[in-house]
């Protein structure tokens, strides 16, 4: 991986004030590994006690609202989770998009709304097991692709992608390590067409099934420069095994 690896907690609707101790091991493990990026996005429940406990990690928040404020009970604004301590967002996450039913606009105006607050941003795509059977998943993905991205005007430099198929989250799935350099390969061409030579400095992740028995090898399929991690995001011990499956790539 040419770019610094990334690798990205997402502790989904999961944490309470106790399992910042476990917040505190990862800060430690990710201390060991200066040459990984890592990151957690706790519940918004927790980012600012979490900003505030950890030292070498970043926290972020998993998802925040298009506006900046105004009558939208029960949504977070990218300028609230700036002003917790946060320092970048997850949009457009397929739970998001399924469950809530947000479209590639609406991810994209998210997506602007937290690099205006100087937020970098982890835009989600991914197909669904139906769409990968019917040969459609770059398709889909470059469709989501081509809705989803911030402007290039909005600050590229802090916007990664992050690739899960809906097929694979949370259930122990994942597509070969043909498949994933496939869709990484697509997903930087379409990078390249929509930014130009910043594209190449966009850091594509690998989400979906991640864990510390399989991180060694997804992260060294082509054009993987990191993870979008769920469950195993939620130990010390099992994110820790991930953080160094990443260092292990870039030491050697």
């Amino acid at each position: 991986m040419a770019l610094r690896p990334y690798i990205v907690g997402n502790w989904k609707m999961n944490g309470t004030r106790a399992t910042l101790a476990e917040a505190r091991a990862i800060d430690r493990a990710a201390a060991r590994h200066p040459a990984v990026e890592v990151a957690l996005a706790p519940p918004f429940t927790l980012v600012m006690a979490m900003a505030e406990a950890v030292q070498e990690i970043a926290v972020g928040g998993q998802d925040c609202h298009a506006k900046p404020s105004g009558a939208f009970t029960g949504d977070v604004a990218a300028a609230q989770l700036a002003d917790a301590g946060a320092r970048f967002a997850i949009v457009g996450h397929s739970e998001r998009r399924t469950l809530h039913g947000e479209g590639d606009g609406l991810v994209r105006a998210k997506a602007e709304a937290a690099l205006a607050e100087g937020l970098g941003v982890i835009v989600c795509v991914g197909e669904t097991e139906a769409e990968r059977d019917a040969g459609q998943a770059e398709a889909v993905v470059a469709s989501q692709l081509a809705g989803s991205l911030p402007g290039a005007e909005a600050g590229v430099e802090r916007v990664s992608v992050a690739y899960e198929p809906v097929w694979a989250i949370g259930t122990g799935r994942v597509p070969s390590l043909d498949d994933v350099g496939a869709m990484h390969r697509a997903i930087r061409a379409h990078l390249a067409a929509a930014y130009g030579a910043a594209g190449a400095g966009v850091r594509i992740l690998y989400g979906g099934s991640v864990n510390a028995a399989n991180a060694l090898e997804l992260l060294g399929a082509d054009e993987v420069s990191g993870a979008l991690v769920g469950g195993a995001s939620l130990t010390a011990e099992s994110f820790s095994a991930i953080i160094a499956a990443a260092a292990q790539r870039v030491e050697g």
